[in-house]
């Protein structure tokens, strides 16, 4: 699935954070370590940043490294895929090893983020920027409730999974000295098959969802929440 939308705000939220905390021209040391179609990745290489991707897939990891082979040069010498998992960080890299850690739809309600967060805290380096994109766990109901599905609104309607809730997250996040900086609401009013039109009516879509995105009460039912923390 194509998720153009998410992949659109996300992109925006992050270019906000990283220009609000690091000089302009700086290249930045940037993990992903849910590299995937490897499509945020490869935007931040083509904006001058050294990038490595972690993808515990081997097909995905290929299918990047196929995509860079159509990159020039440059990109393709910032840019390197390790085929590993997203929670043993400590095997790959050392502490303080990157300025900016995406962490992109790892986390999935059930499970425990604290020994995925801890790691990705040792490799991030002192006043770097850990981006953290996770289900909306009080909000699962809202899509299939809006679509008419009834059993599956009553179905989310049990009670929440509450590793994956925001006040969790930040206190785990300040817990190993990485406190929350800025949150978004990712995909307000749109959901995963929402196609993102092209010229005047895309933007004003994305110029919604970017608002409702960070205004309250309208954030705190977005499908996805993106944390973004600081490293004291």
């Amino acid at each position: 699935m194509d998720n153009a939308v998410r992949q659109a705000l996300v992109a925006r939220q992050l270019e906000e954070q990283i220009t609000a905390r690091f000089p302009v021209g700086r290249r930045l040391r940037v993990l992903d370590v849910a590299l995937r179609d490897g499509r945020q990745a490869l935007r931040l290489a083509r904006a001058g940043h050294e990038v490595t991707g972690l993808e515990a897939d081997p097909e995905l990891a290929d299918a990047v490294c196929r995509a860079l082979e159509g990159e020039p040069p440059g990109i393709r010498e910032r840019t390197r895929v390790i085929v590993g998992d997203s929670r043993s960080t400590g095997a790959h890299f050392l502490p303080g090893s990157f300025d900016v850690v995406l962490c992109h739809e790892v986390l999935a309600p059930g499970d425990e983020p604290g020994p995925l967060l801890a790691g990705l805290g040792r490799v991030l380096a002192s006043g770097g920027l850990l981006s953290l994109l996770v289900p909306n766990a009080e909000a699962q109901a809202m899509r299939p409730g809006l679509a008419g599905d009834w059993d599956g609104a009553l179905d989310r309607l049990a009670p929440v999974d509450r590793s994956l809730r925001r006040e969790a997250l930040v206190a785990s996040l300040t817990g190993m000295s990485t406190p929350l900086h800025q949150w978004y609401g990712v995909q307000v009013f749109t959901g995963e098959d929402t196609a993102l039109p092209e010229g005047e009516e895309g933007e004003r879509l994305l110029a919604a969802e970017e608002r409702a995105g960070r205004t309250d009460p309208y954030r705190g039912v977005a499908a996805r929440l993106h944390l973004c923390a600081v490293r004291d």
